[in-house]
């Protein structure tokens, strides 16, 4: 998506580490109309019309997932907590999930009421790098009986190994754009996305 990749360019950070900032744009401050288009974009990947609903995890892939849930007609935006709390209350589906940005592990939680075997599910996210986050989410989709449709990603790191791991096990990944490299503050994209 080449919207996508001249913002990253023009407004990204690349930091120490292989991290990429885009808080100006994507996950701190969010730019609606790039939001619009990405949605758009995902739609155009994702044309099933029997999407019920959209999955991700708290809280940079909240905006993005409802932003794009408007272009799958009645799909609902379910998201995976990160902290137990008073209003998630009765069963819920679990699983682990080590963030790569925070170098901690946590147990991400859905309410089993949100997500049933006759569900239709598409996965977003902002960021995908070693995958833990698409396993955890994977997981909880199992877990439910829902089906999996695929997984949707704004920003794929491709110099890490989420993406080609979650590829050979067959899941239908779509990134918008993936970056094949930061060095020296200089970001590169793979042509594919």
């Amino acid at each position: 998506m080449e919207l996508l990749k001249e913002r990253i360019l023009r407004d990204g950070r690349a930091a120490e580490g292989g991290v990429l900032k885009v808080d100006s744009f994507l996950n701190h401050q969010i730019d609606i109309s790039l939001l619009q288009e990405i949605g758009k974009e995902f739609r155009r990947r994702f044309p099933q019309p029997e999407i019920n609903k959209i999955l991700t995890i708290e809280a940079s892939g909240i905006g993005i997932a409802a932003i794009a849930a408007q272009y799958f007609g009645n799909a609902d935006v379910v998201f995976a907590k990160k902290t137990r709390s008073k209003n998630l209350d009765g069963e819920l589906y679990t699983a682990p999930v080590r963030s790569y940005t925070r170098g901690e592990m946590f147990e991400v939680q859905v309410a089993r009421r949100y997500l049933t075997p006759g569900d239709h599910v598409l996965v977003i996210d902002d960021f995908l790098a070693h995958g833990q986050a698409l396993k955890g989410l994977m997981e909880i989709i199992r877990q439910s009986g829902a089906h999996l449709v695929g997984c949707g990603i704004v920003i794929e790191k491709g110099f890490q190994s989420g993406g080609r791991q979650l590829r050979e096990q067959g899941v239908n990944l779509q990134s918008l754009a993936i970056v094949d490299s930061i060095s020296d503050g200089v970001v590169s994209f793979r042509e594919e996305a």
